[in-house]
């Protein structure tokens, strides 16, 4: 599976131009004859705007869908479309969505762990819901930037057979080797590629670090970008998933009888 993650600098309270500079880049993605394109968090808005949010968040993904999910279908491409803010009714998520080589949305996301820390939760809603998807017959999973930090919702979609693990985010740089931390275990303790997209730049006072990165079942990094805007490329070889489950079956040895999940 090649996949390219598009970590792009997005304006603050700007989804006009921040839709049409995503539209740009993806087009420059498709060049590279890549299966899967991933998108940030938020980029719509960057994260987050609290003055008028609901008036400028996407209207329950109509935009998201008409003009990303377009050209999914123009360019015959997957594209997980990191995250929006999203409004449904009088309630505003931040919700992601995926579309298949279709065009077809496949998946709808609401992040469930909003970021207290930065008050989040106090304009947004929580999700209430996993998104397990399929991609060119490969089972995925989706989470967004803080959902990272619990181990329990990746697992989650791990004993459901997960292979490929996306992490959208607006990741702050004084945090970045947290990230980094926090990927690379994701992937290791759950067996699964993981590739995080995150967003460079600043919103408002916060300055956000690049490196998304692409890590392999065994904790390897196939791929990690700098701190600055760019598509970041990786080839995932999806038949080692099976070989290292077969020899360090960790899903086998499981204590069921001593957990929740």
């Amino acid at each position: 599976m090649k996949i390219s993650c598009i970590q792009m600098d997005m304006k603050l309270a700007a989804p006009e131009e921040n839709f049409a500079r995503a539209e740009k880049l993806i087009e420059q993605a498709v060049l590279d004859d890549c299966d899967v394109i991933v998108l940030p968090e938020t980029w719509n808005t960057g994260f987050f705007p609290k003055e008028r949010l609901a008036d400028l968040a996407d209207d329950d993904g109509k935009a998201v869908q008409s003009r990303i999910g377009a050209l999914a279908a123009k360019y015959r491409v997957n594209i997980v479309a990191g995250s929006v803010a999203n409004r449904r009714g009088s309630d505003v998520f931040n919700s992601a969505y995926v579309f298949d080589r279709a065009g077809k949305t496949v998946a709808v996301y609401d992040k469930t762990h909003l970021f207290t820390p930065m008050g989040e939760d106090n304009y947004f809603k929580k999700g209430d819901h996993l998104s397990p998807f399929t991609l060119d017959g490969v089972r995925c999973g989706l989470i967004i930037c803080y959902d990272v930090r619990f181990p329990e919702l990746t697992r989650s979609y791990a004993v459901e057979g997960m292979d490929v693990l996306f992490v959208v985010s607006q990741w702050p740089r004084v945090r970045i080797p947290h990230l980094l931390a926090l990927t690379k275990a994701r992937a290791i303790e759950n067996q699964a590629f993981v590739v995080c997209c995150n967003s460079c730049g600043s919103a408002g006072d916060t300055v956000y670090g690049g490196n998304s990165s692409v890590h392999d079942p065994w904790g390897e990094t196939l791929a990690q970008a700098g701190s600055g805007e760019e598509i970041l490329r990786a080839d995932c070889d999806l038949t080692i998933v099976q070989n290292i489950r077969e020899t360090i079956n960790v899903f086998r040895d499981r204590r069921r009888e001593l957990y929740h999940i």
